[in-house]
């Protein structure tokens, strides 16, 4: 019999320090999901995680909620500049994790992250960037961050009670995760029940 990490291509696991440890034990290919937090983007590259995929618009509706009067349109936008941060930082230590963000609320969004190194984008605002005139330029390069500011060296490698701690100094990403975690299991329940009564 095969084992399964033949026959599926990548995993998707909550970004969490039990899920991270996948692929280095089962040979999966793994994805990271429920994704918010610098730190977690840290200790995935660190357990080799061969994707992530940062929720940069749920990031900015974390953002509005706490500041409903706040700017953060454009460069201005927390999620946005969440996935510049990571990519920035995975460019200067040679870290070879796919980027790839998601869950975007405008076009906007996806323009400051032109150069990333994928972006799961809706067939709306796939639409929308088809139909616009505007030229695109590209914001994230590894020249331009193998040239920028230095950002300091985290590591989190045989130090889970660190990570935890920076997770939970990230009021967002903890809020978020937590937040995703529950949908999950309620997700779950749902699943299960409906199983249990085609199988009835």
């Amino acid at each position: 019999m095969k084992k399964l990490s033949e026959v599926v291509n990548v995993v998707p696991v909550i970004a969490k320090s039990d899920g991270l440890t996948l692929e280095e034990r089962e040979a999966f290919k793994v994805r990271t999901s429920i994704f918010f937090g610098f730190g977690q983007a840290v200790a995935c590259t660190e357990a080799g995680v061969t994707l992530i995929s940062p929720f940069v618009g749920r990031i900015l509706d974390w953002h509005k909620a706490m500041k409903p009067n706040g700017k953060f349109d454009g460069p201005n936008d927390p999620g946005v500049q969440s996935v510049q941060k990571i990519y920035r930082y995975y460019k200067q230590e040679g870290y070879k994790t796919i980027l790839m963000g998601a869950s975007f609320r405008n076009t906007g969004e996806i323009k400051e992250l032109a150069g990333c190194n994928f972006l799961t984008i809706s067939p709306a605002l796939l639409d929308e960037l088809h139909k616009s005139n505007q030229k695109v330029e590209q914001k994230l390069s590894v020249q331009k961050a193998q040239t920028g500011k230095k950002l300091p060296k985290v590591s989190y490698v045989d130090n889970e009670p660190e990570f935890r701690w920076a997770l939970l100094q990230d009021e967002m990403a903890w809020d978020k995760l937590h937040e995703g975690i529950k949908k999950f299991a309620e997700d779950s329940e749902t699943l299960k029940s409906l199983l249990q009564t085609k199988l009835q």
